[in-house]
């Protein structure tokens, strides 16, 4: 079938287990740090926040993890999700480079974050947790979790970055289709987002601060935990299905990626795509491929941010943890892929980084979307903001082939599609989409407050 365009995994094909990159790495990462302390953390430290399975996860050095049965049953609604060849992106391009993307739009909340949701509201529920409180930018987050904690009972609560909750009122009305309560971050709900609305009432909010009042209603009621879509390393463990499915659905092309490339704002979706890729190459099993993480250039943490302890919060109440940040009171500009607006790379992915296994690339938001509405024309699928950087990133990669003449395979993640964001679009055809810059000195400032560990 030599113009076949689509690759499906039988659904018997699923992975049945999750593939933790810690177990290949030839240098352990560091360890998260007490906020109180300063000493590392241990399992007891996190039990406030995370249930006993969850925690174990956390911490595991084992390459493999079962995936439990009933998560797996949930994960076949959608799972496994195709893997596509955009063959009319090439021809529109000119190059010489074939081009797959694997496509997460697929799962019922339109993105790849079901692939943590669901995991962490199982664990929760089999502990016997009755609420979850979170965080969200853009909702695709957010709308997951109430997804998941439906299917299993739980009472979830979304604090919602403001910019983001104003700007995609679809996302909201998603999450409460599905019994989830979603409140404007910052919110006066909590100490955290009473302080912020005190010092400025028109905040536009940040994930950092929105982690911060998750957090803090997690720690102060017993029946309730804490769950997020991104950064840490269970989270990241979770999404290495994804990868796992494409380095099956690679061999039916019968082609081999030489760049993979993945959107980060946390990291949750490019290590989803690329850890499992990443752990071939460091088990001998591949030669050397390229891994390229796309950011936007409005809140560049790999290529700008300082690799040092920091929080993952606004209000200092999570653990100090080792990553690429921009302060963690930072507050990027309020651009639409609101997904990729956190102060930090995830921990492990900063890691890699610093082991010269990936490299970063930033781009504004214009370019994105330009990529995607070239994407749409191509290849029929809306992508969400956030997706629009893997695919600008993508079509760079063809370009440059094209120059150099080079017959080269790309593959990259389509994290999500964009049918909740078409205010965005729609600001892009009216010219009154813009690129923005963060302050210079705000960013300075917010570096020289990162705090001091011996």
């Amino acid at each position: 079938m030599p113009d076949r365009n689509r690759y499906l995994l039988e659904e018997s094909r699923m992975p049945r287990q999750w593939y933790n990159i810690v177990a290949d790495l030839p240098a352990p990462p560091a360890p998260p740090l007490h906020p109180g302390t300063g000493q590392p953390i241990g399992p007891d430290d996190l039990a406030p926040l995370f249930p006993k399975a969850i925690i174990a996860q956390e911490v595991s050095t084992e390459r493999w993890i079962d995936i439990p049965e009933p998560v797996c049953e949930v994960f076949r609604m959608w799972r496994p999700s195709p893997l596509f060849r955009a063959r009319r992106l090439e021809k529109l391009l000119g190059t010489p480079a074939k081009i797959y993307f694997k496509y997460e739009g697929v799962s019922p909340a339109g993105s790849h974050k079901p692939n943590s949701a669901v995991p962490q509201a199982w664990y929760n529920a089999q502990e016997g947790v009755k609420k979850l409180s979170t965080e969200t930018g853009a909702g695709q987050w957010g709308s997951s979790l109430a997804f998941a904690g439906g299917l299993f009972g739980l009472d979830v609560t979304v604090y919602q970055v403001r910019v983001s909750y104003d700007q995609k009122p679809y996302r909201r009305a998603m999450m409460e289709t599905w019994g989830a309560k979603c409140l404007p971050s910052p919110s006066d709900t909590t100490e955290a987002g009473r302080a912020a609305l005190a010092k400025n009432p028109d905040f536009m909010g940040s994930l950092g601060l929105a982690i911060s009042e998750a957090v803090e209603v997690a720690a102060k009621n017993e029946d309730t935990k804490y769950a997020l879509g991104s950064v840490l390393n269970h989270v990241l463990l979770h999404q290495t299905i994804v990868g796992q499915e494409a380095i099956l659905q690679m061999e039916m092309t019968g082609d081999d990626p030489d760049v993979i490339v993945g959107c980060t704002g946390g990291g949750s979706n490019f290590a989803g795509i690329a850890f499992p890729f990443i752990g071939q190459q460091l088990r001998g099993e591949h030669g050397k491929r390229r891994f390229v993480a796309v950011e936007p250039a409005a809140c560049p943490s790999l290529t700008r941010g300082k690799f040092a302890y920091d929080f993952g919060d606004t209000s200092h109440l999570t653990p100090l943890v080792n990553m690429h940040t921009l302060g963690s009171t930072f507050t990027p500009p309020g651009f639409h892929a609101g997904g990729l607006r956190y102060h930090g790379m995830a921990p492990m992915i900063s890691h890699v980084a610093e082991l010269g296994l990936i490299e970063a690339q930033a781009y504004h938001q214009k370019a994105c979307f330009e990529a995607g509405v070239m994407f749409a024309r191509t290849e029929g699928i809306v992508p969400a903001p956030e997706a629009t950087h893997a695919i600008k990133g993508a079509i760079e990669e063809a370009l440059r082939c094209k120059r150099e003449g080079k017959a080269e395979t790309i593959l990259f993640c389509l994290s999500g599609h964009g049918h909740l964001d078409m205010a965005a679009y729609q600001a892009y055809f009216d010219g009154k989409l813009i690129d923005q810059d963060y302050d210079e000195k705000e960013l300075a400032m917010a570096l020289s407050l990162l705090p001091q560990v011996a």
